[in-house]
């Protein structure tokens, strides 16, 4: 099994949990059991000894954004404000980004270092 198969897995889980976490009340629907394509069957050691990332991690963000000759004339900004429900029922990765300004430049990345023991 390769890495890309390693964490696609690992993804489909992720995206499975979710779902599954809140259909709690909702009266449960017979499933035909049904094995996914490559977890027929355990893993070699060999494999795994491959695939082990150990603590030895390694975070890149390269970000060039660049912003120039610009101008703003008689802009008006105003105030960023989050009110009390603005995170309701938020899943997954939230991210925030505000900006009151003109002429900005924002730029966003996320890494995500995922360990399992």
């Amino acid at each position: 099994m390769k890495m890309h198969q390693v964490l696609a897995a690992l993804a489909a889980a992720a995206g499975l949990a979710a779902p599954l976490a809140q259909a709690q009340d909702a009266p449960a629907a017979p499933v035909a059991a049904q094995t996914p394509s490559g977890f027929d069957r355990p893993v070699a050691l060999a494999t795994l000894e491959g695939l082990r990332g150990g603590m030895a991690v390694h975070n890149d963000m390269d970000l060039h954004g660049v912003t120039s000759g610009n101008s703003a004339f008689q802009v008006q900004t105003g105030n960023n404000t989050i009110d009390a429900g603005s995170f309701a029922n938020m899943a997954g990765l939230p991210v925030v980004i505000q900006n009151s300004g003109a002429n900005v430049l924002i730029q966003n990345a996320t890494i995500v270092n995922l360990q399992m023991n």
